[in-house]
């Protein structure tokens, strides 16, 4: 017999889609249907999904942050000896006691359109534009602009970044490939160099290989080759005068907590 979840939310629903999602890989069950049922906002709405819950045998998981509605769901639940969790009450409960403040109880918290969203939007659209010298207009607009070889983590970078609402724009530095004249015009701040160490290059670049289905050997993972590019690239920066970070052994999310205390540095140093 299939069992079913309602997840009920007075805004999208996605919170309690992600937690129940959690809750269910504890269970091995496979006959598990979940409906979303978003934009519960009025009372007819909750009697009409408790009375097909009621029907079918549904258990409900609900996120309704509107006290009224939210205690209206609890009492017509229990009225009809449906099983219901209100997700969010216990943390809620927690965090009103913990920082001695009421919660805002607005739906839709999460995915507010205000100025900040939009601003992440923006620079994840900007990153994606301009992501390895794709359009090379974009170094001059850029918050930032990465340079770096192949396999340096560029890429995931800048969307991190992005996602700090940043606009970032990333350079890939190979040797047969003239290096676009915009990078000399960057003032210096506004721009970082990665290097990787080459046996680290090595591996990252044979993996990639093998993944594509590709020869290990093929000059792209060779030693000759990756220091050919690493002594290129290393001019390049010492060209433009920028700052390096050595991403060897570091998580995406480490190299941009050093990138994002270096801009603070010196927007604070500009102010």
């Amino acid at each position: 017999m299939v069992k079913k979840v309602f997840i009920v939310s007075d805004s999208l629903g996605e919170t309690a889609d992600r937690m129940v999602g959690a809750a269910l890989k504890q269970f091995d069950v496979n006959n598990v249907e979940i409906r979303r049922f978003p934009h519960v906002t009025t009372e007819k709405k909750v009697e009409r999904l408790v009375k097909e819950a009621e029907q079918s045998k549904s258990l409900i998981a609900y996120t309704i942050v509107v006290e009224s509605l939210r205690r209206y769901m609890k009492e017509l639940a229990a009225q009809k000896g449906i099983e219901a969790v209100n997700l969010l009450e216990p943390l809620l409960h927690s965090m009103e006691k913990t920082f001695e403040s009421a919660p805002k109880k607005e739906p839709g918290m999460m995915h507010k359109l205000d100025e900040e969203y939009f601003r992440r939007i923006e620079a994840v659209e900007f990153a994606v534009k301009y992501d390895d010298a794709q359009d090379t207009s974009g170094i001059l607009k850029a918050d930032l602009v990465l340079i770096g070889v192949s396999r340096t983590s560029k890429t995931p970078l800048s969307m991190y970044l992005a996602h700090k609402q940043f606009k970032v724009a990333n350079v890939p530095l190979v040797p047969e490939v003239k290096v676009p004249d915009e990078l000399y015009q960057l003032p210096r701040e506004r721009c970082v160099g990665l290097v990787i160490s080459p046996q680290k290059l090595n591996s990252i670049r044979r993996v990639r290989l093998r993944t594509m289905g590709l020869k290990e050997e093929a000059d792209y993972a060779s030693m000759d080759r990756i220091l050919k590019e690493i002594d290129y690239a290393e001019n390049i920066m010492k060209r433009v005068g920028c700052p390096i970070i050595n991403v060897s052994d570091k998580a995406v999310e480490e190299t941009a907590s050093y990138i994002l205390e270096f801009l603070k540095v010196e927007r604070s140093a500009d102010s």
